[in-house]
């Protein structure tokens, strides 16, 4: 490569969205920081993967700062040939559950040169394959050294994994439907607090909540105190309106909430339904899947997936079937980045 054909090198918080899915099963909420490369998420590049960098905000400061260090070369690389865990599995960040490795290095191998990802590869062993599982169409990518190090030298020189705040608190009438929910999250790996009265609490106790959700039968003058409570604390959280007691649906709605990642380093950035269908839009090639959930008139829940399908960049039309549009109907739309959720316009 010639010294001009240098592409930027930048990180960004990202956000594995966790959640209750239709099949019972839990998937976990992880925060991560990303690669910013020319601008795009790296891992769009990587189509449907559902994985986290090894930067996540959950793991302890001394294995996060190691992380980094791998990547300026400042420690040794975890696996054979000098290749690093670009992307790994969200679940358990195990090499055997399959992970993106690269191989990274200084051009001409000196101290002045730029840094070099390549040969990037599907992993799930120590060796590998590059014929077989290699990414033959992304990278390699040279990086100026000076952009390079300023990236990763600020996370070595900040307290430690980029803070978030993946606390909820929690307020409504129907208790046993709260408890239920707050469980549900935990289990996802997000805190959840119930209450019916936020005065008197400490505002840096409040400052730690990233949302609040409301259940349905909560009235505006009590709404309006919370929200002053924490105008007073000068905490900056995502206010949530519960749509109905289902729990994969609150879960659904608190995790769109606590994503703070720009829309325009989302794959999912849109979900409408109306009249039968639904309106998605994608940034990047990805699997949307789309679970209707709605209550009948004895308040019975029914779910039914309406949709789970590879998207191309753009906007989307989806026509759903009458099992999505009768009633009290609600969408949530996945990607493996992200969820959004939508109420079913008449």
């Amino acid at each position: 490569m010639a010294a001009d054909d240098c592409a930027t090198f930048g990180l960004a918080p990202a956000m594995r969205a966790g959640g209750v899915l239709a099949d019972g099963d839990y998937q976990v909420h992880r925060d991560f920081v990303d690669f910013i490369v020319d601008g795009r998420p790296l891992l769009f590049q990587l189509s449907d993967l559902d994985a986290v960098s090894p930067l996540a905000a959950d793991i302890p400061p001394a294995i996060f700062a190691h992380h980094v260090k791998r990547l300026l070369l400042e420690a040794e690389a975890p696996l054979p040939g000098g290749r690093c865990v670009i992307y790994g599995c969200p679940e358990c960040e195990g090499i055997e559950c399959g992970a993106v490795t690269a191989v990274i290095e200084r051009d001409g191998g000196t101290e002045a040169g730029a840094y070099v990802w390549r040969d990037f590869a599907w992993q799930t062993d120590e060796q590998v394959d590059l014929e077989l599982n290699g990414y033959h169409g992304i990278g390699p990518f040279r990086f100026r050294a000076e952009e390079y190090r300023a990236a990763l030298g600020r996370l070595l020189d900040g307290p430690g994994p980029p803070g978030t705040r993946r606390r909820v608190l929690l307020i409504g009438a129907r208790v046993a439907v709260l408890a239920r929910l707050a469980a549900a999250l935990r289990t996802i790996g997000v805190g959840a607090d119930i209450t019916q009265d936020a005065s008197g609490v400490p505002p840096e106790e409040l400052r730690s909540y990233g949302a609040v959700a409301f259940g349905r039968a909560v009235e505006e003058p009590q709404r309006a105190a919370v929200r002053a409570e924490f105008d007073r604390a000068g905490a900056d959280v995502a206010y949530v309106d519960g749509y109905a007691p289902i729990i994969p649906l609150l879960v659904a709605q608190i995790e769109s909430a606590l994503d703070r990642v720009p829309s325009r380093q989302r794959r999912l950035t849109r979900l409408v339904a109306a009249d039968g269908e639904a309106g998605v839009e994608v940034t990047s090639t990805c699997r949307v899947r789309i679970t209707s959930y709605r209550l009948d008139r004895l308040y019975r829940t029914h779910t039914h997936e309406v949709f789970d399908a590879l998207l191309q960049p753009g906007r989307h039309r989806i026509s759903l079937d009458n099992r999505a549009t009768r009633g009290q109907s609600f969408l949530v739309a996945r990607t493996t980045g992200s969820v959004l959720v939508a109420r079913m316009e008449r």
